[in-house]
């Protein structure tokens, strides 16, 4: 299934910066595929495959929900919410499918939001989204026309739920169920790389800086995404436990010394976009979602985790190579 997904996805490199890197990302790619040993996989297919066919749905841009319209006077709306739900959990969001209203647990528009006061170009761009879950952002970047939108994303769940609203938005993004650790070292061909919500879950993130830089083209932009600290260039939180109840967070950083860390690195241009403290109203509970959100690993007065650090607050920040 995946294979059969990303077949246009090997046509479209052809003229592109990937291009000489396209054989190397595909055998990467087609290895990570041929130990996937997911035991819901086969669910979410069947799921995916019992979403209808349609002759005319179109998506409709500037929308806080990645929204597709759907014309057809004759389909099953039912099919379409039935196979959405056996794809829960949402995590990102929201999603309209036709009547079908798909709540996420993140408020995924309200970071967007943010994100575009500062929004690098897009038109005509090679762009790659590191971590990219189920697309939400990417469907958003699509609509600033990018040449080749490419994201990665090792959770399967994440990758099927990416299909199931591709098949009507049609924008001709692609995802592939890799690490970013997984991409060829070589590949310094994206003109824009986002990383959202990822480098506080490495062990090494001066490693994950790299990586990243060594992706980008020559001046090409970097959007960083993370949790931080209040603090100086010195102030660095190593939880000891979990934080906020999430079991793999290892460095939350202050801006200034997450600024220092990248021009350490050698990028330039750093600016910082927005510092946000995220809420129970960005990330909580829903239909869509109904384990655990925000609400419950904090505090009552919300002004801790329940682990007794302060709560989360994010930043954007963009540079350059």
């Amino acid at each position: 299934m995946f294979k059969q997904h990303l077949e246009q996805l090997w046509l479209n490199l052809s003229d592109t910066a990937i291009e000489p890197h396209a054989q190397k990302l595909k055998t990467v790619t087609e290895s990570v595929i041929s130990e996937i040993k997911q035991g819901d996989l086969s669910k979410w297919v069947d799921a995916y495959n019992h979403l209808p066919e349609l002759e005319y749905a179109t998506i409709i841009k500037n929308q806080h929900a990645v929204t597709v319209a759907i014309s057809d006077q004759n389909y099953d709306q039912n099919l379409i919410d039935a196979s959405m739900r056996e794809l829960i959990p949402w995590r990102k969001g929201p999603f309209q499918i036709g009547e079908t209203y798909i709540d996420a647990e993140w408020r995924s528009d309200f970071k967007w939001q943010r994100l575009s006061k500062a929004l690098p170009e897009l038109k005509n761009r090679t762009v790659l989204d590191v971590g990219c879950g189920n697309g939400y952002y990417m469907f958003r970047m699509a609509e600033h026309q990018p040449k080749l939108l490419l994201g990665v994303e090792p959770g399967l769940l994440q990758n099927v739920q990416f299909w199931a609203v591709e098949k009507y938005a049609q924008t001709k993004a692609a995802v592939l169920p890799l690490k970013v650790q997984d991409l060829p070292n070589d590949m310094a061909c994206f003109d824009v790389v986002f990383s959202m919500g990822i480098l506080y879950h490495r062990k090494s993130p001066m490693n994950h800086l790299e990586q990243l830089r060594s992706l980008l083209s020559k001046n090409g932009t970097l959007v960083l995404e993370t949790l931080i600290v209040d603090g100086d260039e010195k102030t660095c939180l190593v939880p000891g436990g979990r934080y906020a109840q999430m079991r793999n967070v290892w460095f939350l950083p202050s801006v200034q010394m997450l600024c220092g860390w990248l021009k350490k690195i050698g990028f330039n241009n750093i600016q910082m976009i927005e510092e946000s403290i995220t809420t129970i109203e960005e990330q909580r509970t829903t239909e869509w979602m109904k384990f655990h959100s925000l609400a419950e690993f904090l505090s009552a007065d919300q002004k801790q985790t329940i682990e007794g650090y302060s709560p989360p607050k994010r930043a954007i920040i963009t540079c350059q190579k």
